[in-house]
Order: C-alpha cells, then sequence, then structure tokens
C-alpha cells in the first residue's frame, strides 16, 4: 500500500497539534480540507487513528503506535529528498512577492557565476502559504514576511524592515490624501487572507492595533491579482510600500499609512536538517545583500 508523504505530514500535523483548527493553521489549508485529508488516510489503512471530540483529536492506540513512527518516516524522507538535490546541485529558494524578495536575483545570478555546478530555483508561492515552501517540504529556504504560523519551528533571521500603507480604490475618498490614518479606515471592507492563515491574516488586517474596533472583510484572496481586483472593486488592503512599485492597477492607488506597524522580512530554514555548504553561501550572500539594502 502506498500513502501520500503529504499525508504523513498533515496526520503529524494533526497529532502534535491535537486539534483540525490548530493543524489547518500549521499547514495553511482549510480545515475541511484537512478533515478530508485525515479520513482518508484512515481509510487507506483501514483503522481509526483519532477520536474526535468537542475538546480536539485525541490519538486511538493505533493513532499512537502510528504517530511514534510517522516523523522518522519523514525525516528520513526529507533527508532522501536533500540527498537527492544535492547529488543533481539543485537548491529550491521559496518565496511570497517580488518587493520582500529585492535583489536577490542579482545574487542568485552571482552565486551562479561562481557555483556554475549549482542550480537555483526560485519558486514563487501565493498567500495561502506564508511560510512559502517550507510548511510542506516544497522549498530549502524561503524569503518570507513574518509574522506567520508555525515561524517558531523554523529558523528564521530577519533582514530588513518595511513601512506599510493602504491600497485603495481610485475612486475613494480618501485616494487623494498624501497620507491616511489607519483609524480612518477601520470601518472599510478589507482583503483579507484564508483563516488556515492564521498570524499573516491577522497582521495584514492589523487586528491587534484597531483598539478592539472589529475587522470588516470584504474580500478574501490568495493572489496579487485577485488582490487588486478586490481594491478596485471597493475593498481596501494594508500592502507594504513595494507593492507600489511591483503591482499596479488603473484603478487602484497606493498611500502611506500613519498608526499601523511596517511589515518585516525574513530568510527561514527548517531547523535540525543536514546543511548543504553551498545553501549556507547562498543564504548568507543573499543576507547580506538585502540587509544593505
Amino acid at each position: 500500500m502506498d500513502v501520500d508523504t503529504r499525508l504523513l505530514r498533515y496526520f503529524a500535523a494533526v497529532a502534535e497539534e491535537g486539534s483540525l483548527t490548530g493543524a489547518a493553521e500549521r499547514l495553511f489549508v482549510s480545515q475541511p480540507a484537512l478533515t478530508k485529508q485525515i479520513r482518508r488516510l484512515e481509510e487507506d489503512l483501514g483503522v481509526r487513528l483519532f477520536a474526535r471530540s468537542r475538546s480536539g483529536m485525541a490519538l486511538t492506540e493505533a493513532g499512537r503506535e502510528f504517530a511514534s513512527r510517522v516523523p522518522a518516516l519523514l525525516d528520513g524522507w526529507d533527508e532522501a529528498v536533500q540527498a537527492t538535490g544535492r547529488a543533481a546541485r539543485v537548491l529550491r529558494l521559496g518565496f511570497l512577492d517580488a518587493g520582500a524578495v529585492g535583489a536577490v536575483p542579482e545574487v542568485i545570478a552571482e552565486f551562479r557565476q561562481a557555483r556554475p555546478e549549482w542550480r537555483v530555483e526560485l519558486r514563487q508561492f501565493d498567500w495561502s502559504d506564508p511560510s512559502a515552501g517550507l510548511a510542506r517540504g516544497e522549498a530549502d529556504a524561503a524569503v518570507v514576511r513574518l509574522p506567520f504560523p508555525g515561524q517558531e519551528r523554523l529558523t528564521v533571521r530577519q533582514l530588513f524592515v518595511e513601512e506599510r500603507g493602504v491600497l485603495l480604490p481610485a475612486r475613494h475618498p480618501l485616494a487623494n490624501r498624501e497620507t491616511v490614518e489607519f483609524r480612518e479606515l477601520w470601518d472599510e471592507p478589507f482583503v483579507a487572507a484564508g483563516a488556515e492563515t492564521g498570524a499573516w491574516r491577522e497582521h495584514w488586517l492589523a487586528t491587534e492595533e484597531r483598539d478592539g474596533h472589529p475587522v470588516r472583510v470584504g474580500a478574501v484572496t490568495g493572489r496579487p491579482d485577485e488582490w487588486l481586483g478586490a481594491v478596485a472593486s471597493g475593498c481596501v488592503a494594508l500592502a507594504p510600500v513595494s507593492a507600489a512599485r511591483f503591482h499596479s492597477h488603473p484603478d487602484v492607488v497606493f498611500r502611506p499609512v500613519r498608526g499601523v506597524s511596517p511589515s518585516r522580512v525574513g530568510l527561514a530554514r527548517p531547523r535540525g536538517r543536514t546543511h548543504e555548504a553551498a545553501l549556507d553561501e547562498l543564504l548568507e550572500a543573499i543576507t547580506q545583500r538585502l540587509r544593505r539594502t
């Protein structure tokens, strides 16, 4: 019987979190989708792995036995993937948006000249996965925006801080202002990421900077084109300053905002993995370049 390694990762997350809600946030998937995958795994194995209750997901005896073996299986698989990457001379670097990446493509070009035997794959992920591929083992390292769920399980170094502003419909009454006070936006319909992105979603809604004022969500998106389209249609969205350079729409304007904290950009990688010297070299070059700029 073959079992998808993604199902094993889903099982491990639910077992560790003790709830579907916490595991779904950690994995950046919806709770219904996670429930479906856990049931699929149980059907494949022919056993119940969890006893479900209002208080959470408790492992059955079979589930505890399975949970004792899955981490070693996943570690072995991850090491096999890394070893394959080393043999093929491939480094996978995830990212979310061009504004956070900045001069990274230039660093990669210089690295390729110095180390032509290595291939660097720069992979962009949508905002449904704020870990840029790390949570699902699809990247060796990633340029990320902080905070996001699960970052405490990774090694993260902050690179730089970028101010946040607001994207407004061009016809919005505040669109002609040079600067907008965040308080003036509290009653506006905001574009939000999916609920499974947890702390990422809360940061880009600035929920802790509203003095308890409730958030009004006008649209939920995970891609830049959908994001801009939602703003053009009447919503507003907090965005890093670099968004004005890398994302444009004829019916959307960017304005600085006072009264909201900045965005922090970091470089993240898994903990406790065998590190390739070439990856260390690349990440150090990225760190130095982005911190300078």
